[in-house]
């Protein structure tokens, strides 16, 4: 099939195909985590920062990358523990797959998890999937064809924060030391301006909430790249707004730097709010209370 490019015009129909392929792909690897995860499973520590890889994480990322690689033989896949599970130099088609988003929540019998497939077109996302396996939920979303839910399309309403101020959502990446000045002082001025802030340990789950309307707001400070693409796709078709820090631009294409990768994310009357609270975080490390962002 010969994919339009994201930004000439691209068809909901050229990607259905790979919707549904990534669709089923998710809810069968929930399936299998659903089924497992009571069981008792193999944990390994993944780097010195604490984070850590299951049995679950392997087995649900081969059937995924399995189920990619049959239909779509040809396109480059990215997989979050195999690191590039299937090299096709030249590609410009490439799969980021998250098998189990949220292993931390996982490891500790909390059922608070995803799984996360994207599809993006000279690294630009076009397609995203996340699927709950404990509550039996898949959110979809295609460039230019909207975002679709257990409850049919999701679109963004309008409405005042609940009691007068937002639940937020926040998530940093793994590199972000635990001490990091900038990664706490935006935690802080978060919790100052909201009702709540969730740090769920699974971003892809944060996203889906956000883009169905049951939080607020979504603040990433150098996330994940293996998540941005299907969480930001979610968000964007389901009429969200997605802006850096410094509120230029949010740029979503993959390859990037993590220092690139950070975002506040909402309803469009919500964002200037969170931006003020991410700038007024900002001012003690910039000249002259000036927002500076790395």
């Amino acid at each position: 099939m010969d994919a339009t490019a994201p930004g000439e015009g691209a068809r909901p129909a050229a990607f259905a195909d790979e919707c549904r392929t990534a669709v089923r792909a998710a809810e069968e690897a929930g399936a299998l985590l659903r089924a497992r995860f009571l069981d008792a499973f193999r944990v390994d520590s993944k780097g010195p920062d604490g984070d850590v890889v299951t049995e679950l994480d392997l087995l649900a990322e081969e059937l995924v990358t399995r189920r990619l690689s049959e239909r779509f033989p040809a396109d480059r896949i990215l997989a979050e523990e195999g690191g590039t599970a299937a090299d096709r130099p030249g590609s410009r088609r490439t799969w980021l797959v998250d098998p189990l988003d949220g292993s931390n929540n996982v490891v500790i019998g909390l059922p608070a998890y995803v799984v996360g497939i994207a599809l993006c077109l000279d690294d630009e996302p076009v397609v995203g999937v996340v699927h709950d396996p404990v509550a039996g939920r898949t959110w979809r979303a295609v460039h230019g064809g909207g975002a679709y839910g257990p409850s049919g399309r999701l679109r963004a309403a309008a409405r005042p924060p609940r009691a007068g101020r937002p639940v937020l959502g926040w998530t940093q990446g793994h590199g972000v030391a635990h001490d990091d000045p900038v990664a706490r002082a935006l935690k802080d001025g978060l919790e100052g301006g909201a009702r709540r802030v969730l740090q769920l340990w699974a971003p892809l789950l944060t996203w889906s909430l956000l883009a169905c309307g049951l939080i607020d707001g979504f603040v990433g400070y150098r996330a994940e790249e293996i998540d941005l693409p299907a969480g930001s796709l979610l968000a964007t078709e389901a009429g969200l707004v997605v802006r850096a820090l410094d509120g230029s631009g949010f740029d979503a294409r993959i390859g990037q730097p993590d220092t690139a990768r950070s975002y506040v994310a909402g309803r469009a009357e919500i964002v200037p709010h969170l931006l003020d609270l991410v700038a007024r975080a900002a001012r003690p490390a910039g000249p002259e209370g000036a927002a500076a962002w790395p």
